[in-house]
């Protein structure tokens, strides 16, 4: 077993959820698991290989790092990004976990030190590239080393349907004969049902279990508004409303994010800018800059993404909108990852879907994938102008069910104006019911338009063929979108050709008899005012609830923390989340003990941090 600093569980028999629980709280602080992560876990300890698809913010890794830490042997983890491996691996060594990476900037003592430690079992973790682990070299060498279980993280990236399609995780499908005896756990935060199955075929996971939690991320307050212009100037009123909090601004092209940048630095923001056009130097001390700093805005294209685990974004802009519904959770993910109030915002308008059509007849990609990401495109959009909440559009689109209006997007608060769109509804439900649930939504719209290419006299003869001409294709389209994110009509993944059939039976019928209207939002919509707070309801004044009593204990542990954390040149939030610090300034500890009782402070931080925070307090006292 490898040597570790944190707390372990001694190992008679198989690993229990009971150890887990323990070394959860012994080592991380917190007092039990969320979600589905105790599921996940028990799994993987089982050394059965698992998917699971957990929400941002919602303990992905958790559910890989504690399983390496009670198996024998050294947990490999994939990774893309390198700045996603340094922050993860920087976050276990601060509570006393052995972890280390592999990846291009290591020097050569800095890898010959970490394979000595793998050689000896002194790591519990190590995290690597999917192209650093598939070189034949890395391959020999790792099949002599005891392995505890291999994780896949971001997995979505093995799916040409999914947001971030990367050709080299598709290689990892070898490790289940490579390491056919140890336990593999592909994690993502962002697949719909097309994708998982894609991530399951790649990955040889058909026969493996699938735990898939809520996409729910209550914390989170969405919104969109159409551009106008290029909207800029929006974006510097809507960050000016938000002053001394952390956000992401993304803009779709490198030019525009320099532009934005410089605009809001014109404007006394503390605003960088991070694209891959810029020397890797560059960004990597703008990323440090940004994740070291209380306030800072980073104004970036989507090369700034997954690798960004900051938890006090308090809000992320779409200047320019995403390219999918997967990569608007994924991006707007960013904000709110300590589970406090945040805000997501996108600026959109009908340039940018034209640009995003233009961009993929571009890519030189199979058929099949562009008509897939063009639906892609299009569900975005209906979400985005679409009149019902937004939050549970985007639960319903990775196939959530039971889902309910979250009560504070703008569409949930504000009025929208609507077209009564519930006849064409009845049509197409009834066109769905009558056709079987047996063709795609192209077919459909056909069929509704009396344009179905020498159509069987089966079709011919259903009283819905045709019924539909007074609508364009279009608008068909846009209506059959809608019905999709209600919950009305559901599509099913069909091996890469998707079906349409009913949803919600109950739903359907209340259309059918009348009791239930869908509406549009208005093709000519105008120009919303402009907001120039983007706050919600529940959300006003500061992020974490920390008395005016308690503000000068809070912020006198900030600057200890801001000082310590500059001190290892790490930041701050690795050493203490903003929400443990407001729990400390609150709880007034006055001995170890009863710190160590507050989340977030487990043994490792307590024997590092402990005297230190304690010291913060009694000189407040002073």
């Amino acid at each position: 077993m490898a040597a570790s600093l944190a707390p372990r569980m001694d190992l008679d028999d198989t690993p229990t959820l009971d150890g887990a629980r323990e070394i959860l709280r012994r080592t991380f602080g917190h007092p039990d698991f969320r979600g589905r992560q105790a599921e996940v876990i028990a799994e993987v300890l089982a050394g059965r290989s698992a998917m699971a698809v957990l929400p941002t913010g919602g303990g992905k890794s958790v559910c890989y790092q504690i399983p390496a830490m009670m198996r024998p042997g050294l947990g490999l983890v994939v990774s893309p990004l390198i700045a996603l491996m340094t922050d993860q691996v920087a976050g276990l060594q601060q509570s006393g976990v052995a972890a280390a990476k592999l990846d291009s900037t290591g020097e050569a003592w800095e890898r010959a030190e970490t394979w000595e430690k793998i050689d000896r079992g002194e790591l519990d973790l190590l995290y690597i590239s999917p192209e650093g682990l598939m070189q034949p070299s890395m391959l020999e060498r790792l099949s002599r080393v005891p392995l505890a279980l291999l994780a896949i993280d971001e997995a979505h990236c093995v799916s040409q349907w999914g947001h971030d399609f990367r050709p080299e995780y598709r290689m990892l499908g070898r490790l289940a004969d490579i390491f056919p005896n140890v336990p593999r756990l592909a994690v993502t935060a962002t697949a719909d049902n097309r994708t998982r199955e894609d991530i399951r075929a790649e990955l040889r996971l058909e026969d493996s279990a699938e735990f898939v939690a809520s996409f729910a991320r209550p914390e989170l307050a969405l919104s969109a508004e159409r551009k106008r212009g290029a909207g800029h100037k929006r974006v510097l009123e809507l960050v000016a409303a938000r002053p001394g909090r952390s956000g992401v601004v993304y803009a779709g092209s490198r030019d525009g994010v320099d532009k934005l940048a410089e605009a809001l630095r014109g404007a006394g923001v503390p605003a960088l800018a991070y694209h891959a056009g810029l020397d890797k130097n560059v960004r990597a001390d703008r990323l440090e800059k940004f994740l070291e700093a209380d306030e800072a805005v980073m104004v970036a294209t989507i090369a700034f993404g997954m690798g960004v685990d900051k938890p006090d974004v308090r809000y992320v802009i779409h200047a320019d909108p995403p390219a999918s519904i997967e990569a608007y959770w994924q991006e707007i993910g960013r904000a709110g990852r300590d589970g406090d109030p945040a805000e997501g915002i996108t600026l959109y308008g009908s340039a940018d879907m034209a640009w995003a059509f233009r961009r993929l007849d571009g890519r030189d990609v199979d058929e099949s994938v562009k008509q897939v990401q063009g639906r892609k495109v299009r569900q975005l959009y209906a979400m985005l102008d679409g009149t019902t909440c937004r939050a549970a559009a985007v639960r319903r689109y990775f196939g959530e069910e039971g889902v309910k209006a979250c009560g504070q997007c703008d569409l949930c608060l504000g009025e929208v104006e609507t077209v009564d769109a519930t006849r064409p509804a009845q049509m197409a439900l009834s066109a769905v019911h009558r056709m079987g649930g047996r063709f795609g939504r192209g077919r459909l719209v056909d069929h509704l338009l009396g344009k179905t290419k020498d159509p069987s006299s089966f079709e011919a003869g259903l009283t819905t063929f045709g019924i539909g001409q007074e609508l364009s294709a279009i608008a068909w389209r846009d209506l059959i979108d809608q019905l999709l994110f209600d919950g009305l009509l559901r599509e099913d993944p069909n091996d890469g050709r998707p079906l349409i059939g009913l949803g919600d039976a109950d739903g359907v019928k209340a259309i059918y008899r009348g009791e239930r209207q869908v509406s549009l939002r208005k093709p000519q919509e105008p120009e919303p005012k402009a907001r120039t707070s983007g706050r919600r309801k529940g959300q006003s004044g500061a992020a974490l609830a920390v008395s005016a009593h308690d503000q000068p204990v809070f912020e006198a542990l900030r600057a200890w923390r801001r000082d310590e954390a500059a001190r290892q040149h790490l930041p701050p939030y690795v050493i203490f989340h903003d929400r443990t610090l407001a729990e400390i300034a609150g709880r007034k500890p006055s001995d170890l003990t009863s710190l160590g009782a507050i989340s977030g402070v487990g043994e490792g931080k307590l024997q590092r941090y402990g005297e230190a925070v304690l010291a913060v307090l009694r000189g407040m006292d002073a």
